[in-house]
């Protein structure tokens, strides 16, 4: 009895990310020294040179003094060309997914690969995302994977195969009948695999919810629309999945057990629903209707805008998807007007690894957000997301060292994320 007691008390929002092996060895000491470096907070680059002094997996001083190796334990790292900044954060990707332009694409995936070759397709993606800047990656599913995510950020931990903190949402839930696999014979169909775990009504829900936490899962992921349509009068309509009851039994359950509820709502009633029923980020969200904008504002729900996704997906599906680009960045400019809370996050997995997600940050700052904004909302505003703001996001003593370095300024060029010359994470350099 105790011990299940003890267990609820320590349970947070998420599990703090930590290097399980370093805990064990002695710490080194490392001085990474910068041409400049970003406070992100404050929205400016202060020129340098700077050192960070990096004890452990943790930042143990920013300083202006050129501090050097004392001993042959200690080891100096300079890229006084560059300017250093904290880890890119991901608030949306998909490491077990390899593009789905055509349906064909993802039904291969998830009937012609399995798991565990799937899962090692996982790990470079996710090496892939630690050598491009983002230290921190929230990953959104599996699609037909079962919870191979939450093994992968396991993995990672303990340090089996290298790649950026996770946090993961293992099976998505959907409505029977609303995901794929679909469109086979109809006496297939009760015998094909699922991208999603289908849940139907208030008590079918919560059961469902209490079953993925129970694999360790740090966020809960529905689907809350399907089926999208142009109107007229611009506005993107849908058919909504799960009543309103049903969703705002999803958060209960969730929030109860001290998680969170992302929801993939990307038209006029699935966001409404969603913001109705109190979830914790929209995803996508191509089109949301002011009054919904206000009162994302007012309950602190988080806009998850995937750009890159939906540009490569109008390119290749055509109908109503080119469409929808004009529909997304429409919003997005009301969104960033009504002063919604944004986090970076590109859906990478719906469109190819081989891409980086930082080439999204153009897109952003073209619609209208600062540099400064653009590269906030990939760092202290996506820690805030994730609920780590103690651990990541900044460069301050204390929080992991999760730090990037690129050629250039990023506040006054903000293409330069998109290749970065350096990158350590926890201590650890992983590109050099």
């Amino acid at each position: 009895m105790w011990t299940a007691i003890l267990a609820t008390c320590t349970t947070a929002w998420a599990q703090a990310p930590r290097n399980e092996k370093q805990a064990e060895a002695p710490k080194k000491t490392t001085y990474v020294r910068c041409g400049a470096i970003v406070d992100v907070r404050a929205g400016q680059t202060k020129k340098g040179p700077v050192t960070i002094v990096v004890e452990g997996d943790r930042i143990k001083q920013i300083t202006s003094e050129d501090l050097k190796p004392r001993t042959p334990s200690e080891i100096g790292e300079r890229v006084e060309m560059a300017t250093c900044l904290p880890g890119l954060i991901e608030t949306h990707t998909h490491v077990l997914l390899q593009g789905d332009i055509m349906a064909a694409d993802y039904d291969e995936q998830i009937l012609k690969e399995s798991v565990p070759f799937r899962t090692l397709r996982a790990a470079r993606a996710a090496r892939f995302s630690l050598e491009h800047g983002f230290t921190t990656i929230r990953d959104l599913e599996t699609e037909g994977a079962g919870y191979a995510d939450v093994d992968l950020k396991k993995a990672i931990n303990q340090e089996i195969v290298p790649g950026p903190r996770m946090q993961v949402s293992g099976r998505a839930m959907n409505v029977t009948g609303a995901y794929p696999l679909l469109g086979y014979a109809w006496e297939l169909q009760p015998k094909m695999p699922k991208g999603v775990q289908e849940a139907d009504g208030v008590e079918g829900v919560r059961k469902v919810v209490r079953e993925q936490l129970s694999y360790g899962v740090d966020w809960i992921k529905v689907y809350s629309d399907r089926s999208y349509v142009l109107r007229p009068d611009g506005v993107l309509d849908d058919i909504p999945t799960f009543t309103l009851d049903e969703l705002k039994a999803i958060v209960d359950e969730a929030h109860r057990q001290r998680k969170r509820v992302a929801s993939h709502a990307t038209a006029l009633q699935g966001v409404h629903n969603s913001v109705l029923a109190g979830v914790d980020t929209i995803e996508h969200g191509t089109y949301i209707a002011d009054e919904d904008l206000a009162i994302m504002k007012q309950k602190g729900i988080w806009y998850v805008p995937t750009f890159k996704a939906g540009e490569w997906v109008a390119e290749g599906r055509g109908g109503v998807w080119p469409k929808m680009v004009g529909v997304h960045e429409a919003t997005f400019q009301r969104a960033l007007k009504a002063g919604v809370k944004i986090a970076f996050g590109t859906d990478v997995g719906a469109f190819p690894w081989s891409i980086s997600p930082a080439e999204q940050f153009r897109t952003i700052v073209r619609l209208g957000m600062t540099p400064a904004q653009a590269l906030r909302s990939a760092t202290v505003d996506a820690a805030e997301l994730l609920g780590w703001t103690d651990q990541i996001g900044t460069l301050e003593p204390g929080k992991f060292a999760d730090i990037v370095a690129v050629q250039g300024d990023p506040l006054l060029d903000i293409s330069v994320l998109e290749k970065p010359v350096w990158v350590m994470k926890g201590g650890e350099v992983v590109k050099k």
